[in-house]
């Protein structure tokens, strides 16, 4: 069997590389598809092969899922990230591809925002397709929270446009590990998997854990939306960025990530890690 990880370059994608490997997955068994193989040099070094596969040219992907069993397609960060998507779904349908495993966003048939709607777009042209497919819902990765806790350790504050909600999130090696779960075995075959973290939190929760972490009291400050856009087009962005950014504030708000059963940690078998670990953690390796 033949693995292909598609962003392999990237943070999640090196961190699923890593969990095929810890699980006993041969080097020679997983591909990695980059977006520029010079940039993965450690990952050929050990004994993986490493394949152009850019989304967005198609041209670079038939070659590179000759022969590959089942891939790992790691959602992309391009503006038009659907059609990417879509071109690696047709890519993998031609090749014969046995199953899909993709990387989606939580509760996009529930609850309406931009980031979801791609999502949901994408998971729709996974079931046109008749490839067979898991696919995990991911809620936030505590690393998200990085750069906001580094200012935190300056400004004293978090602002975000929340409210009260919570957030369900996991570190990215706990989503990672789900990954190579997902590819090496059969029981997900089919399924639609909602994971987020054990412990679902307020931004209150997460102002006191980076007050933990960086040593330093540090409060959440709750803004509107509106003024929420405003700053982000304050500090640089354009309001077509500054708006959608906002909007996953206002869908964090209406309870997009706030929803956990311990799905995630019955698949590891473990607990996921705890929100000031993963920060901690988080920016230990920066």
């Amino acid at each position: 069997m033949t693995l292909l990880v598609t962003a392999a370059s990237g943070h999640l994608g090196r961190l699923v590389v890593d969990a095929l490997l810890e699980r006993g997955v041969p080097a020679s068994d997983i591909v990695a598809g980059v977006r520029t193989p010079a940039k993965a040099g450690d990952l050929a070094d050990r004994g993986i092969r490493v394949v152009e596969f850019d989304y967005a040219r198609p041209e670079t992907l038939a070659p590179a899922l000759e022969g590959v069993t089942r891939v790992l397609l790691i959602s992309g960060t391009d503006v038009d990230r659907v059609t990417g998507h879509g071109n690696v779904i047709d890519a993998a349908r031609a090749a014969g591809v046995e199953r899909l495993v993709y990387t989606s966003a939580p509760r996009n048939d529930e609850i309406d925002y931009a980031l979801g709607a791609e999502h949901k777009a994408t998971e729709a042209l996974i079931a046109a397709s008749g490839v067979e497919a898991t696919i995990l819902r991911n809620n936030w990765y505590t690393e998200n929270y990085l750069d906001a806790v580094a200012r935190a350790a300056e400004t004293g504050e978090i602002v975000a446009a929340v409210g009260d909600a919570r957030v369900a999130s996991a570190s990215r090696r706990d989503y990672a590990e789900a990954a190579a779960i997902a590819l090496i075995g059969d029981d997900l075959r089919g399924q639609t998997l909602e994971l987020g973290g054990d412990v679902a939190w307020t931004y209150d929760e997460l102002a006191a854990a980076a007050s933990e972490v960086v040593g330093r009291p540090v409060a959440y400050t709750a803004v509107t939306v509106e003024q929420l856009a405003a700053g982000l087009e304050a500090a640089g962005l354009d309001a077509g960025t500054a708006a959608f950014v906002a909007g996953i504030d206002d869908a964090i708000a209406r309870g997009a990530l706030g929803q956990t059963d311990g799905t995630l940690s019955r698949l590891l078998g473990r607990p996921t890690t705890p929100l000031a670990q993963g920060l901690r953690e988080g920016l230990a390796a920066r």
